[in-house]
């Protein structure tokens, strides 16, 4: 009896969380801050961030809150070893899950690595294993949320679509090339050796039990990423009140813009979710729409998930599938830019 009340009461608080968007979205509030940057820099230096985090959350917490409770939904919920299993029958099932699952999977570096390594000792392939490494960082449901409510649902789907495209192309290089034959000779010899045909029986927890671990993870990943997210936001009202736009527009566009977006927006390191609201402050100020896509490709080739990725596969992968990441942030900031007609 306490299990069923227990289940409802959970579902309903997921249900609340659901009926609160759509209740935004009816009545138009946006993620975004409603204010312009010219109306923080007449404030005090110590009132800008005030004033720009009161402006932010007061319309921007029911996102959040829905963003982190789907994230930990889809976590739970995804069929993983389902999913591991199809990744090692075949070389093009293995990039297709691989390219469409690993958003559901992982929401910020902190997951990516492990998850990355457990997909290469199932057997996966190094290709495969790849895909889902970039793809995971460029375009999981928190990113994606978030750069389509507080920038524009075009540059989310534009988002999508370049990274997943470099995430395939990346995956099948590397699979060619000597060192990524290696890397999946060893993980699959070391698969071999643990008993591949041996049946585990998996069992799965009541439904209270994974709707709690849910709710628990995505509590994890705020305590993880809301934070770094602040100061970020923090930075931000800064960046608003007091960067002048004629220098945003002189150095972030154009072909050099792209190229320096690129470097900035990957090696340098910008923790999950602050990437897009540096971009949008930077959008506002003048920098290109090519200029803000090769930002916001950057994440999957910045310095401390190479070096944790290294842990796992050899540094020649590493710098490889990362050349070819900052590759296609450039490519397709160019093309976009032209597209759009603002490069």
């Amino acid at each position: 009896m306490m299990r069923s009340i227990r289940t409802a009461l959970l579902l309903l608080f997921i249900f609340l969380v659901i009926s609160l968007l759509v209740y935004s979205r009816i009545r138009a509030y946006s993620l975004a801050p409603t204010m312009k940057p010219e109306d923080f820099s007449r404030y005090a230096w110590y009132e800008i961030p005030i004033y720009y985090l009161w402006d932010y959350f007061s319309h921007a917490w029911i996102c959040l809150l829905f963003a982190f409770t789907a994230a930990g939904l889809v976590y739970e919920f995804s069929p993983k070893e389902a999913v591991t299993k199809y990744m090692r029958s075949s070389k093009v099932l293995g990039y297709a899950i691989g390219a469409c699952f690993a958003p559901l999977f992982t929401v910020c570096s902190c997951t990516m690595v492990p998850l990355f390594a457990g997909i290469l000792y199932t057997g996966a392939g190094i290709g495969p294993a790849i895909t889902f490494l970039l793809m995971a960082p460029a375009a999981n449901i928190l990113t994606i949320l978030i750069t389509g409510e507080f920038i524009s649902w075009e540059i989310a789907g534009v988002r999508i679509l370049a990274s997943l495209i470099t995430a395939i192309l990346t995956g099948i290089i590397i699979s060619k090339t000597p060192w990524g034959k290696a890397v999946e000779r060893e993980h699959q010899i070391v698969q071999n050796l643990s008993g591949e045909g041996q049946a585990i029986e998996i069992v799965k927890p009541p439904l209270d039990e994974r709707l709690i671990s849910a709710l628990k993870f995505g509590g994890y990943l705020a305590k993880q990423i809301l934070p770094y997210f602040l100061m970020g936001l923090v930075a931000v009202s800064y960046v608003n009140a007091y960067l002048p736009q004629e220098i945003v527009e002189s150095y972030l566009t154009g072909f050099m813009g792209i190229l320096l977006a690129s470097v900035i927006g990957g090696p340098l390191y910008t923790p999950t979710l602050v990437e897009v609201v540096l971009g949008r402050a930077l959008l506002n100020l003048g920098m290109s729409k090519g200029a803000l896509l090769s930002w916001l490709m950057g994440q999957p080739y910045d310095i401390p998930n190479m070096v944790a990725i290294s842990r796992v596969v050899n540094w020649r992968v590493v710098l490889t599938y990362a050349l070819i990441a900052w590759s296609c942030s450039v490519s397709f900031g160019l093309i976009y830019g032209l597209a759009s007609g603002s490069l």
